[in-house]
């Protein structure tokens, strides 16, 4: 096994990319004192095209694709990447070490700042004003707004958390959906206007965790990341993967997972959808399977969605004909 003294890890240049990169070298850090950690930043395509829509750039990888490049090369050692960004499927040669503890995984929904919506509903989002803004860049998320408030006009938000925050606030959108995991990591918390429970808006496959990419035959960066793998995070994001995997998902469209274990961690419960772009149609299912095998779990998922329906949207999406 080849000792490295210096290790790079590579990571976007967001706010929040750099928040989960330095989290990511700080508990290295702790637990190999005698090594040193540098952050390289990387630019994406994802990070390059801030004017289009991420569904209208297609293709997998749009935040991962230039690290992962990096990574074969050997400029970097160590890939960090929010997991809901992470495609199914790796380039040859590279792999996912551990998947860290989720942040919370939910959706968020902000309002702009001094404003107050008077809450005569459970849930603020059916508060909000006829025809109301919504800036996301979320099919997924859109699709689920629209099957709740068909009312709601979706407009497309691109950019990092702040640029989105100050958007909002400046009047140009009348709420934003937008991952809770990302306000708490940046201190912004207090934005967050409520919740949107998983029954209104189910979460991104992987969303809220943070997965570690690397080269398969580095022995010895690959033993310096195992422990960073949470076994429970773990299963659960496995299961959303493979639930995507089988549906051959990408960023056209709707789809979302959220898997989760009970107290004693004997089941693994799997709640997924798939649904068109106007959210007219939407085909939900969960199933309960065994965390030993957590893919299985998110296979039968996707089956049962597909047959249910969501074959017929995906051949829409896709222009496939049959």
């Amino acid at each position: 096994m080849k000792r490295k003294d210096r290790v790079l890890i590579g990571t976007r240049g967001s706010k929040l990319a750099m928040w989960q990169a330095e989290w990511v070298k700080s508990k290295l850090e702790k637990l190999y004192p005698d090594l040193i950690f540098d952050i390289v930043k990387i630019k994406t395509t994802g990070d390059k095209i801030l004017d289009v829509p991420l569904a209208k750039i297609g293709g997998k990888g749009l935040f991962v694709k230039e690290i992962e490049e990096a990574l074969l090369r050997q400029d970097v050692d160590i890939a960090v990447h929010s997991m809901k960004d992470v495609p199914t499927d790796f380039l040859e040669g590279l792999h996912l070490a551990a998947i860290c503890e989720r942040e919370d995984p939910s959706d968020s929904l902000v309002l702009p700042k001094n404003i107050i919506v008077k809450r005569t509903n459970k849930d603020i989002i059916f508060d909000l004003p006829q025809g109301a803004r919504i800036g996301t860049s979320s099919l997924r998320r859109s699709c689920q707004l629209l099957n709740l408030r068909p009312d709601f006009r979706i407009e497309q938000l691109r950019g990092n958390l702040d640029t989105r925050l100050r958007k909002l606030d400046e009047g140009q959108y009348d709420a934003i959906v937008v991952a809770t995991a990302g306000l708490k990591r940046l201190g912004l918390e207090n934005r967050i206007t409520e919740v949107i429970p998983f029954d209104l808006s189910l979460p991104a496959i992987g969303q809220g965790a943070i997965g570690i990419e690397c080269r398969v035959d580095d022995e010895f960066i690959n033993d310096i990341i195992k422990p960073l793998n949470h076994l429970n995070t773990s299963i659960c994001v496995r299961s959303e993967r493979a639930f995507l995997k089988r549906l051959e998902g990408g960023c056209q469209v709707p789809i979302a997972a959220h898997a989760t274990l009970n107290s004693d961690l004997s089941i693994l419960y799997v709640a997924g959808l798939v649904g068109d772009l106007k959210g007219e149609r939407m085909i939900k299912h969960d199933i309960s399977g065994n965390p030993e095998k957590p893919e299985k779990a998110g296979i039968e998922l996707a089956e049962k969605i597909l047959e249910a329906g969501a074959k017929e949207i995906l051949d829409e999406i896709y222009g496939r004909v049959n």
